[in-house]
């Protein structure tokens, strides 16, 4: 469950997510809010008679798995085409952000968990909570579009206890 945030600091303003809409927000607080776990970088399927979305764990060709940062993020959606870049309206849309993601807790009215590195001061707290994709993917550059099937996963969906 979500905690107050360590950004508070004794009786003063409230921290930038809790204050401004996603709109409202810098450059630099949106790029903030998100947490490094990179599960909105795995490749999922979709299922299209229902609609229904699977993770794998096959992540895009320029994620790092050990840092969980992309390699050319300034250039991302242009080398990877079907990149989804992240803005309010995306955030409010997509089915499939996980139900950890910053953005998404934020557009929600949530609060952000413990681990987030704006509530930890840690940006290593994403990865000791086990949220991160670190260590857990293959990259799509190694995997014939045939096979995505065999990497079905289900934790990027899920929440923490």
């Amino acid at each position: 469950m979500p905690v107050q945030s360590s950004g508070e600091t004794g009786g003063a303003e409230s921290p930038f997510w809790k204050r401004l809409t996603l709109e409202e927000m810098s450059s630099e607080e949106w790029e903030s809010l998100c947490d490094g776990c990179a599960r909105c970088c795995l490749n999922k399927l979709e299922d299209w008679d229902t609609g229904e979305i699977v993770w794998t764990a096959i992540a895009c060709e320029l994620l790092d798995d050990e840092s969980c940062r992309c390699a050319d993020y300034p250039n991302r959606t242009t080398r990877v085409p079907d990149c989804i870049p992240l803005d309010p309206h995306a955030v409010r849309t997509l089915t499939w952000l996980p139900a950890t993601c910053g953005y998404r807790l934020v557009a929600e009215g949530r609060d952000l968990y413990w681990w987030h590195p704006l509530v930890s001061g840690d940006p290593e707290t994403v990865h000791e909570a086990g949220i991160s994709v670190a260590g857990r993917t293959v990259s799509e550059a190694d995997i014939p579009v045939e096979e995505y099937e065999d990497f079905v996963v289900t934790w990027p969906g899920e929440r923490p206890d």
